[in-house]
């Protein structure tokens, strides 16, 4: 009898045949002679023999019979593989749904057997991946990261033939950490490339990956139709690219230039020095001003025009000003202020669920895929997509920015539509917050200022490198931290009974790149939520403290990079949950900017909103670890509502009354909410992670 756990064994080293050993020669697939393909069959015997004799563990694989995967095979085994083609999302939701209808875990590991040596190696792991996160029976399974399968998405190729040659030639005991370097992709001459540190981090692009993974955008309608699945597109995305212009403050450049113009020169270049595992070929590079053009790729199925990108752009400016959009039938579908932000952003992505993709077309996706082939856009010279291609290394280019920056402008403007917000929407009737800090995790720390520094962490890649050692083989890697803080404010409760509220926390800087202070109207399109959470306020004085690493849009660190082969690798039931859809997030080294040396200035706002205006009447158990609500901002909860009536975004996510000009405008009616000045300093020096 299979158990669900034993789903990993088909998830690891992706390249390697699957009755090769897993879990360093531990545990190996049985499978029927009739999956082992044409090349391997005539030597089944001597196969198994080989490969089981010294082994611990022995999964025998049920033989269901031999399904028709015959509309998956076209593509080639080891092709690239991407979300953002058409062709390739509907042959990944017909596997999905292959997957998910299996009757139980044991003939689903059949089925994924006799598919794992026969299909693409990126189609085989996603489609399982999302199986797996979406079937009751295998609940229980914690995902290896991206990292773990195919890191050479993530890291510098020039890295493996060091990781390889340690693992082959030195014992365990005597493996020495092999450093990636922090900045190999152009050197300080670029401008751009003070980014670097944002735009190529192994967690920030993971984070990306592993959303897409969580809301896929084809697929079963059970899997992709979750609740505000737009809007989360529309938030998440969003906040990145606050956070990235907030980086970009940070280091004296400017907001970055939304793609408006779909005609323009890219004056960015990138060159990314990266390796595809699979094929052994290069990602293209795209020098400076580069324009996309049409797109006519028979062999992906792609063909679209830049002229249609722009009707499809001014035909959903025309419904967000009309203030509908018209359905598939005819019908008109009004865009209001709860749910036309869903709908928006589902017809702009475009998933699955617009209403009328014929009228409104594929927007960003194709903008993704333009790109991505902007080198190469008749297939003339054969070349693969550039990394604009793929979810999990889109945000390392420049343009994924300015992309995306265009995007939410889009978006922002129907959000714009909408009046302010009324001091009932605003205010909550005897709530004070009478004092507000910020204050590190150290003895005599001064009150709101706020540390960054460099780190060193080591990561295990072996599982990553196919027919390569047993072991571990470690390599460390050079991200942004922030030392640990904790949020004090104190509240007053007049009323006579005790209240529930939401504690909104939120920072954005007070001048730009040239040190010029923001108006209110500038100042929101920077706001970075740093977490959010209920609270009881009992009648009198309540002092509140909350830890950074408490906060509601991160996932720690071990979580992101932690590598896990089997359920002994965890010390209990809770943990394990915690690893599965848990692990979207976005990365808790990441939640701050990294700040100048001198010191940034930001505001640190926090609201206390009324719970009762905002309740979904959702009765959830908040100890319930299944629920992964650590990161619930940008990835919501698992197989629940979005644990927030308000807009994401909230308060920020509408235009302020003229009257407001400063942040302190803003607060200055409300008693529930505050501000205090904070200053983000950066050290550059690096500290190795304990």
């Amino acid at each position: 009898m299979s158990s669900s756990s034993d789903v990993l064994a088909l998830l690891q080293r992706p390249l390697e045949p699957t009755f090769y050993p897993k879990d360093d020669g531990k545990v190996v697939l049985e499978i029927p002679d009739e999956y082992l393909t044409d090349r391997y069959r005539p030597i089944g015997d001597e196969l198994q023999k080989r490969f089981t004799d010294n082994v611990d563990i022995r999964i025998p694989v049920r033989n269901v019979g031999t399904p028709d995967i015959a509309f998956a095979q076209v593509i080639d085994r080891r092709a690239s593989f991407s979300l953002f083609i058409e062709k390739h999302r509907q042959i990944a939701a017909k596997l999905i749904e292959l997957f998910i209808q299996q009757p139980d875990v044991s003939s689903l590991i059949g089925v994924a057997s006799y598919c794992r040596d026969r299909l693409n190696v990126f189609l085989f792991q996603y489609a399982l991946a999302v199986a797996v996160q979406h079937r009751p029976d295998t609940n229980s399974v914690n995902l290896p990261s991206i990292l773990e399968l195919f890191p050479d998405q993530f890291v510098d190729p020039a890295v493996f033939p060091k990781l390889r040659e340690e693992g082959k030639v030195v014992s365990q005991a005597n493996r020495m950490v092999i450093e990636l370097p922090q900045n190999f992709t152009a050197s300080d001459r670029e401008d751009e490339q003070r980014l670097a540190y944002f735009r190529e981090d192994i967690g920030v692009n993971m984070h990306h990956w592993h959303w897409h993974l969580v809301y896929p955008t084809s697929g079963p309608r059970e899997v992709i139709d979750k609740d505000r699945r737009g809007e989360l597109f529309f938030y998440m995305h969003q906040q990145i690219i606050h956070r990235y212009n907030v980086e970009r403050f940070c280091n004296r450049l400017g907001k970055v230039k939304s793609m408006h113009n779909f005609r323009e020169p890219i004056p960015e270049a990138y060159f990314p020095k990266m390796v595809r595992s699979s094929n052994n070929r290069p990602y293209a590079s795209r020098p400076k001003n580069f324009t996309i053009k049409d797109i006519d790729r028979d062999v992906e199925g792609l063909k679209f025009t830049i002229t249609e990108m722009e009707q499809w752009r001014d035909r959903i400016y025309g419904a967000i000003d009309a203030g509908f959009i018209v359905d598939a039938s005819g019908k008109r579908i009004p865009l209001d202020a709860k749910t036309g932000i869903d709908i928006l952003s589902n017809i702009i992505e475009a998933s699955d669920l617009s209403l009328n993709p014929k009228l409104y077309g594929n927007l960003h996706i194709s903008g993704h895929i333009a790109l991505a082939y902007c080198h190469d856009p008749e297939n003339r010279y054969l070349e693969d997509y550039g990394i604009m291609g793929d979810v999990a290394t889109a945000q390392r280019d420049p343009t994924f920015y300015k992309w995306h920056s265009f995007i939410d402008d889009v978006l922002v403007r129907h959000k714009d539509t909408f009046d302010p917000y009324t001091s009932k929407d605003l205010s909550f009737p005897g709530v004070t917050i009478s004092s507000l800090s910020v204050t590190l995790n150290r003895p005599k720390a001064p009150q709101n200022i706020l540390l960054t520094y460099w780190q060193r962490a080591q990561v295990d890649l072996a599982s990553g490198l196919d027919f390569g050692p047993d072991g571990n083989v470690f390599a460390s890697f050079t991200h942004l931290q922030h030392a640990p803080f904790v949020y004090n404010f104190e509240v007053q409760n007049a009323n006579s009974s005790p209240v529930r509220g939401n504690a909104r926390i939120f920072i954005a800087p007070k001048t730009d790149d040239r040190n010029t202070p923001l108006k209110y109207s500038e100042w929101r399109g920077y706001v970075l939520e740093l977490d959010k959470f209920v609270l009881t306020l009992n009648p009198g004085s309540n002092r509140i403290t909350r830890r950074s690493d408490q906060s509601s849009v991160t996932v720690a660190f071990d979580r992101t990079f932690r590598q896990i082969k089997s359920d002994k690798d965890l010390p209990n039931k809770a943990d394990l949950e915690r690893f599965r859809f848990c692990g979207c997030g976005w990365p808790d080294h990441m939640l701050l900017p990294k700040g100048t040396p001198d010191g940034m200035r930001f505001d640190l706002f926090v609201m206390i909103s009324n719970y009762a205006d905002e309740d979904i009447g959702q009765n959830i158990d908040a100890a319930d670890p299944a629920l992964c609500d650590d990161s619930h901002s940008f990835c919501g909860l698992r197989d629940q509502k979005y644990p927030d009536g308000r807009s994401m975004g909230f308060p920020f996510d509408r235009k302020s009354p003229s009257t407001v000009q400063t942040v302190q405008d803003y607060v200055a009616p409300y008693p529930n909410m505050r501000t205090t000045d904070i200053t983000i300093k950066f050290t550059n020096t690096v500290i190795a992670r304990t």
